[in-house]
């Protein structure tokens, strides 16, 4: 896939629990699901190309992140419990019913993950990119998790973004790309975050691997230092059937650096289960 691709019209789309989507084309519906340091804005150059080629694309801004509303904490005030999957697999009801082109990356893929194995007649496919099995696989990725909770309320999101967005591009990133990236992440809510890393820290998404039935395809950036491609490839083994590849020149944002290599992988994989 070559070229430039015009852009498609983008209208906003909020549900009955304040969730605002980013609206493009039309045809079988995709929902992107953006990672922990994102926003809408994380999945819509990839939208644009997937919406070109007669898709619906629907990009989250994922509770407390974006424009939509904050989580909704429980009777004692907290968000510990918050379940990001039941909240995609209410708003694919809201949409229609689906089935649903499920993509998340990183922490997208993981609620992406979670959503294939709870609620598999939503999920048409699923497409997961640098992601991960989440950081309930060990305390100690858990823990880490968690304390980032304690930085960004100590920095901030800009001196935050600044702090680990370089980690998230590839060495040949261009400059206009990681400046994106960092100004995705500076833009992070407390509130949305919080509720975004306890989701991480408690999930493990393991042992469910072997129990999707949606057919799969795992994607990765070839320099990605924060997931890393081995863990995709463990993803990929253990999922029946799942189809892997591997985004050449990009790091962990790859569906921000290289989004038409990133929609060729995708579109192919989608042919195929067409025909």
């Amino acid at each position: 896939m070559t070229g430039t691709v015009a852009p498609a019209r983008t209208t906003r789309w909020v549900s009955a629990r304040g969730i605002s989507l980013e609206v493009r084309g039309s045809g079988d519906p995709v929902l992107l699901l953006h990672g922990i340091g994102g926003s809408a804005a994380t999945c819509g150059a990839l939208a644009e190309v997937l919406s070109a080629h007669g898709y619906r694309t629907y990009c989250w801004d994922a509770p407390g992140y974006g424009r939509s509303a904050d989580p909704a904490p429980s009777a004692d005030g907290s968000t510990e419990g918050y379940d990001h999957a039941l909240v995609v697999a209410e708003l694919i009801a809201e949409l229609g019913g689906g089935p649903v082109h499920l993509l998340g990356t990183s922490w997208g893929g993981v609620i992406a993950t979670a959503v294939a194995a709870a609620h598999p007649a939503s999920v048409r496919s699923l497409v997961l990119a640098d992601s991960t099995r989440g950081s309930g696989v060990h305390p100690e990725r858990a823990q880490a998790m968690r304390a980032r909770v304690g930085e960004l309320r100590e920095l901030g999101g800009p001196a935050f973004a600044a702090v680990r967005a370089p980690r998230l591009v590839s060495p040949a990133c261009g400059d206009e790309i990681a400046r994106a990236v960092e100004s995705d992440m500076a833009g992070v809510r407390l509130p949305g975050y919080t509720a975004a890393a306890e989701f991480m820290a408690r999930t493990d998404t393991g042992p469910s691997l072997a129990t999707l039935a949606a057919p799969t395809l795992v994607l990765v950036g070839a320099d990605d230092i924060v997931t890393g491609v081995d863990e995709s490839r463990l993803l990929a083994d253990a999922i029946p059937g799942a189809h892997f590849g591997l985004i050449l020149g990009a790091g962990h944002a790859a569906v921000q650096e290289k989004p038409v290599e990133t929609a060729a992988h995708i579109l192919r994989f989608w042919k195929e289960l067409d025909e």
